[in-house]
């Protein structure tokens, strides 16, 4: 069957060795429609962020690029400005007609942690063809916190899809119509359009910016740092804000987002470029995010937005981002908050788990 393969799949795929693992897959790997991979015991610091390329292994050049490796086994830190390299625990021998795509998980985005999943005979990060049998690395650039990170934990996930998946224009205004994925007016181009929050129901509290000099986050602690040591608070009564160069913000969109149980759906930029920013993307969107049965009743999509070269004016309503919505191949045996300790399920402006009021 065609499409996004759900969570009994990913099972299969294990059970035949197309998804293999230096430590036995753990259930809490096993999302609705995609499995967390994790980091293995070792992590090479590297000159430079770069690709395989057709025929090469990444092994093979990491003697081009290595600086020092580190042993992650009792923690170590990964400081921010620095680019690494970890082998994760995970390897693929992907059967014809099955591609996979990578992304980096919520909760990484959060932190500002690019992180990009490499393989060998890699000419592009996150797309991993058909037929792809080899290791798995993660590329791991942390650029507004530095991290402690030990081997297991999972700062990426990976999707499985067979055949083409994606909707058309056409089929997502008929969705759209039987089963209203937005709380408004849908934008549907290439994609349902979303659009930035910057007039909230209460109050005036519209993001937060990254602070530029910070402690290191501990990537196991949750809800333990105060977020006031971390961020500082973005407000705005005019709806509108004012984006610094360089500088790093979690902002909410407008819409609330709804994803039915047979979709999933992928955050895209609306535009390579949008003015002088960009939305930084984190992730997939499971079946069942926002959705009632799960527990959603719509859920805001979280926004994470850099600002290039000059400062930029970012005004209430502009369109920043696109789900781009997927069939599933089957329905998965558990929705997204039903069932699953979902962090984001029916929320709003809110920061990484990692963090707490204060």
């Amino acid at each position: 069957m065609l499409g996004v393969l759900p969570d009994s799949a990913l099972k299969e795929m294990i059970a035949r060795d197309e998804i293999t693992a230096s430590e036995p897959v753990i259930p809490e790997q096993i999302q609705p429609a995609s499995l967390d991979l994790r980091l293995g015991r070792v992590a090479y610091r590297v000159r430079a962020s770069f690709l395989a390329g057709k025929g090469r292994r990444v092994e093979a050049r990491l003697a081009e690029f290595e600086m020092h490796r580190m042993d992650l086994s009792n923690g170590a830190v990964l400081e921010k400005g620095c680019v690494y390299l970890v082998p994760l625990m995970e390897s693929l021998a992907l059967p014809p007609g099955l591609t996979a795509v990578a992304n980096a998980k919520s909760s990484t985005g959060r932190l500002d942690l690019l992180t990009r999943v490499t393989t060998d005979d890699g000419t592009e990060f996150d797309r991993i063809p058909e037929g792809y049998v080899g290791p798995l690395y993660a590329e791991i650039c942390p650029r507004s916190f530095s991290v402690l990170v030990r081997p297991g934990m999972r700062l990426n996930q990976i999707r499985f899809r067979a055949g083409q998946a994606a909707l058309t224009d056409a089929e997502l205004k008929a969705l759209h119509s039987a089963e209203p994925l937005v709380d408004g007016e849908a934008v549907i181009d290439h994609g349902l359009g979303f659009s930035v929050d910057l007039k909230p129901a209460e109050g005036d509290l519209v993001g937060y910016r990254a602070k530029p000099h910070t402690g290191v986050i501990d990537l196991d602690r949750i809800a333990h740092y105060p977020a006031s040591e971390f961020w500082e608070e973005i407000r705005t009564t005019d709806g509108r804000i004012i984006l610094d160069p360089g500088a790093f913000y979690i902002l909410v969109s407008r819409e609330a987002v709804t994803i039915p149980p047979d979709f999933a759906a992928e955050m895209a930029p609306y535009l390579a470029m949008v003015g002088e920013f960009r939305v930084h993307y984190a992730g997939f969107f499971d079946p069942g995010f926002g959705h009632g049965a799960a527990g959603g009743h719509g859920s805001r999509g979280v926004l994470e937005v850099r600002c290039h070269e000059a400062p930029f004016v970012l005004e209430h309503g502009q369109v920043v981002g696109r789900l781009v919505y997927e069939r599933m191949a089957d329905r998965p045996e558990r929705l997204y908050g039903a069932d699953l300790k979902s962090n984001y399920q029916g929320q709003g402006l809110k920061l990484g788990k990692h963090f707490k009021a204060g």
